[in-house]
């Protein structure tokens, strides 16, 4: 595990940080959380071609500034889905129910010239700290689906993140309606020119919840091409949700194609 002394503790003045009621986080943030040993991410839907399996790892191959990704990659444990060919059916994943806290690292790859879609069926009363870590391989195809259909007193605390490689398109879909607090880092990272990312998402926050989405897109190399759209709706008391869109485009980025939008519709007072 990581040496969580070392990893500065948010107090809510950063600004990555200073709208998320880190009470409510149930101590991801700051390394409180009892974290346990089992792990909540299982294989609902394996077509052929793919493979889920559990492996011991100190390789981190990315990295983030964010804190509770900083806690999650130091677990041991990661998750691997790799994905070859070109799949009709879904791969899809779920969630078993378990006592404790956990981080759970996850890492998919898609090989070359791979097409597929995987979903990811969150549910439950989970308290996640979560890395996605998708890694599209040259000409590779992938729509990435995440449902956030947790209980209400459920916490999610997630980085998205997917690298695309020349010629590799990335769809992802973000759905979020459940849970006490959710809050997902959808990111992206160009590796070679000929990317194309599409980011959508929905969000549908009631009284009480708290469901913020950070983006960032990182245009590292020529010609990529990268949309956002993110639309949200509020009802309820102290219904509140948090949407925040960042591009990076890099000098050595010519050609880069990017726009994004988000939309939300306020129904009830209070919200």
């Amino acid at each position: 595990m990581l040496n969580t002394n070392i990893i500065h503790t948010p107090t809510g003045r950063e600004e990555a940080w200073r709208f998320t009621p880190l009470a409510k986080l149930k101590g991801l943030h700051d390394g409180s959380a009892v974290i346990g040993d089992s792990h909540s991410l299982v294989s609902k839907q394996l077509p052929g071609g793919v493979t889920f399996e559990r492996v011991i790892t100190d390789i981190h191959t990315t990295s983030s500034d964010d804190v509770i990704v900083q806690r999650v990659v130091g677990a041991p444990t990661i998750a691997k889905l790799t994905i070859d060919g070109e799949l009709t059916d879904p791969v899809i994943l779920g969630r078993s129910a378990i006592k404790d806290a956990e981080y759970s690292r996850v890492q998919v790859i898609v090989k070359k010239f791979a097409k597929a879609t995987l979903i990811v069926e969150n549910t439950g009363n989970s308290l996640i700290a979560e890395d996605i870590e998708l890694i599209l391989e040259p000409g590779s195809n992938l729509t990435f689906v995440t449902l956030q259909e947790f209980e209400n007193d459920a916490v999610y605390a997630a980085r998205h993140h997917a690298i695309i490689d020349k010629d590799a398109t990335f769809k992802s879909i973000t759905v979020t309606i459940g849970g006490s607090l959710v809050r997902i880092l959808p990111t992206v990272e160009f590796k070679a020119p000929g990317g194309d990312a599409d980011l959508q998402g929905v969000y549908f926050a009631s009284a009480g919840q708290h469901l913020e989405h950070r983006l960032h897109v990182d245009h590292l190399v020529p010609n990529a091409k990268s949309r956002v759209n993110y639309k949200g709706v509020l009802a309820g008391d102290s219904a509140r949700t948090v949407w925040f869109g960042d591009v990076f485009i890099r000098a050595a980025a010519e050609g880069t194609d990017t726009y994004e939008l988000n939309r939300n519709l306020l129904l009830t007072d209070g919200a």
